[in-house]
């Protein structure tokens, strides 16, 4: 009996739902020192000097560092796996404090304290003295000349610019009769919000430094630590327990370096550092605004002739995740409508803003936006429906990507609209909405995308399992793809479970907290690679032990391997299907048999050079109160084709939480800053309008399964699709009820007033009354 392909009950949801799960907080030490830290309150600027003393006198005040104490050594954050060749590796551009300050928050000094108020007290009572420096936030404006530079090596703040270049656009757009459809589109900053603030905690064993932290990359922080301190990296052990979500937020190394090193100061005491969620929202990472230029050029019958882009990534102040982000947010135009003359730019650009790192969908929620917005207006300019313009245009079966390797090897995009259409009643309601008058009108939007699975060719794709046979006949597993909320433990056993033939995924125990000093090497979760990359090496590895069990069973039995199986927990015989003996049998004669004595492991270690591409799309019906300048979102709908579904269930949960986030990214969410000071406004959960479940109507996610030839168990990416489509359909379908296009995220009052009023739908009475 197949065990992927059920919605089995999550591994860990019993003890999550009693609260038995111990997250990095639950496993901290009771006398573990707090360290708070002193956030720069400049946008640019160089310290000077910080006066202690205050702090120093406070009771409890154990010790201030600052910048001008730490290593002098610059480090990269990014959550990438390592590269031998020096032109690929990530850009090592901070400190653990640092004297130039490079954002409104950046991090300036320490002060580790017995307790959290003397601490809290310490950071308040410090004294600093700046030498300020002229700040820019815009991401155009920091490449001009005489822009303020952040960091010497890269002129013009632009940390890189890379194109592609695709037939002949200067010859193609000179074809007579074609139509221009030109547009700029911006993208917010935003942040992750989830649910468990960033914190980790470390102390000194035996010479050497463990970390206990809240992240997705385990494997990965301890390289960052070891580079950050100066010491080699088998010096440094990183455990990662149950963490309470990261989006891809903890897919850097956020403050591991900084509290491994405070341990070091602290003769090896262990000391904690707790972000507060002002913390999380600034000094922390989040998503890149990305600003686009967009030309669309098209012949009468609705084909495109040519298109020109050009991406603009404002990466705030320090490099991450750098130029990975809009370099694949570049790629993804020419194969979303691949058509025969493109030119495409990118640049990502250090401004005074807090440093962009991964988030979910890392890039395609911008790209998605702008691309899916010029392509409704395409379709406006040729007198076409949008669903109808896209089937004309949108990625044909059988297309191939030259760079990754990925082929389409499904008309899985016209399969997925068309489902979502016929759920949604699109056709007719496209019809009905189509001569509306009166304040308040309804439109239907359709937003498409693609998404890639794991991050080959890029770089490294590998992962590494673990499998011992239990004397009770069960299976524990270990791997280095990290469970984050997202239930990965859970689809690792079900497939385990198939893969060696056991009777139930609960036969298969997943060890889920790793730790770097026995957890198989692995890169962690992000690029909703867990399930695709850890099926190979899941799949190697049982393989690998079933053939020691069964080999083993031939000294027991006497039957030849080839002549038997593992099924629902037994050998048996293939031939006729008789049971030989069970598992539980077989380990226990291994493991105490005088004469061969076995514990029956294996382990193995799987180097991926696939990708997959991922494809779906969002329809959203919204009602939009022009007077009111309100928009309300009536029904969503996700159709998703992510290969074969593991655990069905937990693919609809997947959904669900990815469409909640593109509602906030359409609507709501966005980071504010000061434009005189640099300074973050809406920092906190109350100000930041994060989009709960009293602004989402019913979450409707839906599915087609076409396997995935390139993968052990025929599926691809889910993680991060769900976050990309949502925002554009939401914002074409408030085009189709209003026939305004809002080039704009969030669509929040404030945009649809400014933009409602420009195009004469409703009057400004201000402006009226100053007339």
């Amino acid at each position: 009996m197949n065990k992927v392909g059920q919605s089995e009950v999550r591994v860990d949801g019993y003890d999550k739902a009693t609260g038995r799960t111990k997250y990095y907080e639950d496993r901290m030490p009771a006398d573990a020192l707090y360290v708070r830290i002193k956030h720069a309150e400049k946008a640019h600027a160089i310290v000077r000097s910080i006066d202690t003393a205050a702090a120093l006198a406070i009771p409890g005040v154990v010790k201030v560092l600052t910048c001008f104490d730490v290593p002098d050594i610059t480090f990269p954050t990014a959550g990438h796996p390592w590269s031998m060749d020096p032109g690929h590796q990530d850009v090592a551009d901070r400190k653990l404090l640092n004297t130039h300050v490079r954002y409104w928050g950046d991090d300036i000094a320490v002060v580790i304290a017995d307790n959290e108020v003397a601490a809290m007290q310490g950071v308040r009572a410090l004294t600093v003295e700046y030498e300020e420096l002229p700040f820019v936030l815009d991401v155009q404006k920091a490449m001009e000349d005489g822009a303020p530079q952040l960091h010497e090596r890269f002129p013009n703040n632009i940390l890189k610019h890379t194109s592609n270049r695709f037939g002949d656009y200067q010859s193609a757009i000179k074809e007579e009769g074609l139509i221009k459809v030109e547009g700029w589109y911006e993208t917010p900053t935003v942040q992750h919000c989830h649910i468990e603030n960033h914190g980790c905690y470390a102390y000194e064993e035996n010479g050497r430094i463990v970390v206990v932290s809240s992240t997705q990359i385990p494997h990965i922080i301890r390289r960052v630590v070891g580079q950050a301190l100066g010491r080699p990296w088998g010096d440094i052990r990183v455990i990662k327990p149950y963490i309470g979500g990261g989006f891809g937020n903890k897919q850097d190394a956020l403050y591991e370096p900084l509290c491994a090193w405070c341990t070091t100061q602290m003769g090896g005491r262990c000391v904690r550092i707790d972000c507060s969620r002002e913390e999380t929202f600034v000094s922390n990472r989040v998503r890149h605004a990305i600003r686009f230029h967009i030309i669309t050029w098209l012949k009468k019958d609705g084909t495109i002739a040519a298109r020109k882009v050009e991406c603009f990534s404002n990466q705030g102040a320090y490099a991450s995740h750098g130029h990975s982000i809009v370099a694949k947010a570049m790629g993804s135009f020419h194969q979303h409508y691949p058509c025969p003359n493109m030119e495409e730019d990118s640049y990502t650009v250090f401004t005074n803003k807090p440093a962009a790192g991964a988030m979910r969908g890392y890039g395609m929620p911008q790209a998605s936006f702008a691309d899916e917005s010029n392509i409704d207006e395409c379709a406006h300019a040729v007198g076409m429906d949008p669903m109808e313009f896209r089937r004309l245009n949108i990625m044909p079966k059988g297309y191939k990507d030259n760079f990754s390797g990925n082929v389409n090897y499904y008309d899985t995009y016209r399969e997925c609209m068309k489902k979502g259409a016929e759920i949604i009643d699109y056709e007719r309601k496209m019809k009905e909405y189509q001569h509306q008058s009166g304040p308040v009108r309804r439109g239907i939007g359709l937003a498409t995308f693609w998404y890639n699975t794991a991050v080959y060719p890029i770089s490294l794709e590998t992962s590494s399992n673990r499998m011992l046979l239990n004397l009770d006949g069960t299976v524990t597993m270990q791997c280095g793809e990290t469970e984050i909320g997202q239930g990965a433990d859970t689809a690792y056993a079900q497939m385990t479970a198939q893969a060696i033939g056991l009777k139930s995924y609960k036969d298969v125990h997943v060890v889920s907290c790793q730790d770097t000093d026995i957890t198989p090497t692995g890169l962690g979760a992000y690029a909703s690679r867990q399930t695709y990359v850890a099926g190979f090496s899941i799949k190697q590895t049982a393989e690998q032990l079933k053939e020691k069990i069964l080999s083993y069973a031939c000294e027991v039995t006497r039957q030849a391997v080839a002549n038997m199986d593992i099924t629902d927990g037994n050998i048996i015989r293939k031939g006729d299907g008789q049971v030989l003996m069970s598992l539980k049998e077989l380990a226990m004669t291994a493991q105490y048999n005088p004469v061969h004595s076995e514990h029956i492991t294996a382990e193995s270690t799987y180097t991926i050079r696939n990708n997959a591409y991922s494809f779906g799309c969002t329809f959203a019906e919204v009602e939009v109160d022009i007077e009111m300048c309100k928009t309300k979102l009536i029904r969503i709908v996700n159709v998703h084709d992510c290969g074969n579904l593991i655990n069905p269930a937990l693919a609809e949960a997947q959904v669900h939480g990815g469409m909640s986030m593109a509602i906030g990214y359409g609507l709501s969410e966005q980071l504010i800053f000061d434009e005189k000071t640099g300074r973050p406004l809406n920092n906190n959960l109350l100000d930041y309008k994060l989009s709960t479940f009293m602004d989402h109507p019913n979450l409707e996610a839906y599915f087609i399964e076409n396997p995935e030839p390139t993968s052990p168990f025929g599926t691809k990416a889910l993680g991060e699709p769900p976050a990309c489509s949502g925002a554009p359909a939401i914002r074409n379908a408030i085009l189709n009820a209003t026939g305004v296009a809002i080039n704009q995220n969030p669509i929040n009052p404030h945009v649809l007033f400014a933009q409602f009023s420009k195009a004469g739908l409703i009057n400004d009475p201000w402006k009226e009354k100053e007339g």
